[in-house]
């Protein structure tokens, strides 16, 4: 069986930024929109659902004009990791606070990666990441995250 497509990889890529794109859109098509000065519910999974799409219909259409590889084996475990990685934020996010989820989220990510080693330079981008995080979303943001959970008096 022959496909039309010339790059599987993108073909696949595509299809994915669309269902998520669309899903995206569908799920706030009954949220209020607001402004971009006074953001409603449905503000930021439109436009990014948008973006998602326009990505989507941009790699389908590569797909079928520049040559790729075929569509290889999943990375079973490094998908594990993200995804559970990703879970257990929104888990210890209340207990444990942003500091210590963040923590987590980015260290078990990143052990998805066979090239992953954790030195001093990692550990000091770790910091910088997980201050930067803090900054944007708690102080410039107020975003009501505890920085420290109830596990640490928070």
């Amino acid at each position: 069986m022959t496909s039309l497509s010339r790059n599987p990889k993108d073909l696949l890529a595509g299809v994915l930024y669309l269902a998520f794109g669309l899903a995206g859109v569908w799920i706030a098509r009954d949220y209020s929109m607001g402004t971009s000065s006074r953001m409603g519910a449905g503000y930021f999974p439109t436009v990014l659902g948008g973006m998602l799409i326009l990505f989507g219909l941009l790699s389908v259409i590569r797909s079928f004009l520049v040559p790729g590889e075929a569509v290889g084996t999943v990375a079973w475990k490094g998908l594990a990791l993200v995804v559970g990685a990703t879970a257990l934020f929104g888990v210890l996010l209340e207990p444990a606070g942003l500091v210590v989820s963040l923590l987590v989220l980015i260290l078990l990510s990143a052990s998805a990666s066979r090239m992953f080693r954790f030195e001093w330079r990692a550990a000091v981008a770790l910091v910088a990441l997980v201050a930067f995080c803090v900054f944007v979303f708690v102080r410039g943001l107020g975003v009501p995250m505890p920085l420290f959970g109830s596990w640490f008096g928070g």
